[in-house]
């Protein structure tokens, strides 16, 4: 068993890990949490102890064998707690991850396979992100971004990189989510900003920022 500070350690390092080419220092860490660094270290300190995680100042932090394995169990519970919130329970998808983060704690040894299985076995959380299957393995994740399509191509939405409210809500407002269809008409040179049709319909610009949190395939 472990605490819920310890299991959030846990699920922030395998998220920056799932980045390239990533070094995972503490101050990486403290970013993700929120957390200030000299309680990063501490923590740190103590899932070196329990080895969960080896740390060395050259390569950073890096999860062990088990740590992996805790991490994507937590991973999955909290994904599958957003299917869930949305599918079943009618929330919306700006409304599940504060909720997921605390359900994601319940430690039941059977309550995700049998929440798996409920649900039909889901690929994909509602922000688009893989849920880990019971045997580990990971359904592929998106990359590639709106920002790295040519004026002209079509791609559909398959993720988003920013899961906060301000950003969700603001899809909510253009009508984008899971799935829907965006053109890029034209690219900004001034300022990177992008023109784009949502659903064949008439044109919006949006910024760089918002491009790349936009995640296609």
């Amino acid at each position: 068993m472990y605490t819920l500070s310890e299991e959030n350690y846990l699920k922030a390092i395998y998220r920056i890990a799932q980045q390239k080419d990533v070094k995972i220092t503490p101050t990486a860490i403290a970013e993700a949490l929120g957390n200030n660094p000299a309680s990063v270290v501490d923590m740190i300190r103590k899932l070196t102890e329990k080895e969960l995680i080896a740390y060395d100042k050259k390569v950073g932090v890096k999860l062990t064998p088990q740590g992996l394995k805790d991490a994507v169990l937590i991973v999955r519970r909290h994904r599958l707690w957003e299917v869930f919130l949305l599918e079943k329970l009618g929330y919306h998808w700006d409304e599940i991850h504060d909720i997921a983060e605390e359900l994601e704690h319940i430690s039941d040894a059977t309550l995700a396979d049998r929440l798996d299985k409920f649900l039909g076995f889901p690929e994909y959380d509602p922000h688009g992100d893989p849920i880990p299957k019971a045997n580990g393995k990971v359904p592929k994740s998106f990359s590639v971004t709106l920002t790295d399509l040519k004026p002209g191509a079509a791609c559909r939405v398959a993720a988003v990189r920013d899961t906060s409210n301000s950003f969700l809500q603001y899809l909510i407002k253009l009508n984008i989510g899971i799935g829907t269809r965006i053109q890029l008409v034209e690219k900004i040179l001034f300022d990177n900003s992008l023109v784009i049709s949502i659903n064949g319909k008439e044109n919006t610009t949006v910024s760089q920022k918002f491009g790349e949190n936009i995640l296609i395939d």
